[in-house]
C-alpha cells in the first residue's frame, strides 16, 4: 500500500539544529522514499512497510546522538507524489 506522510523532527538542546535534522532526512533518502523537505516539515510517500520501517530507522539513529521529538502524520489517502 502506497503512503505519504508529513513529518517533523525537533532536535532538542541543541545549538545547531540544521545537522540532525540533515541526517534524518538523508537517512529516509537512502532508502529510496521520495522526501520533499519543507522549512517546517517534510513530506515523504513510499510502500507503507519501507515508510514506517525508514522513520523508526532514521529516528533510532538519530536518538543514539541526540535527544528529539518526531511527530508524523500519514495517509493512504493523499495523493502520492510520483
Amino acid at each position: 500500500m502506497k503512503v505519504q506522510a508529513e513529518i517533523s523532527l525537533y532536535p532538542l538542546r541543541q545549538k545547531d539544529l540544521t545537522e540532525p535534522i540533515q541526517q534524518f532526512i538523508e537517512s529516509l533518502k537512502s532508502n529510496n522514499l521520495d522526501v520533499e523537505s519543507g522549512t517546517m516539515s517534510s513530506v515523504i510517500s513510499g510502500d507503507s512497510k519501507i515508510v514506517f520501517q525508514s522513520l523508526q530507522k532514521a529516528f533510532e539513529q538519530a536518538a543514539q546522538k541526540y535527544e528529539l521529538i518526531l511527530t508524523a502524520k500519514i495517509s493512504n489517502a493523499c495523493p502520492v507524489i510520483e
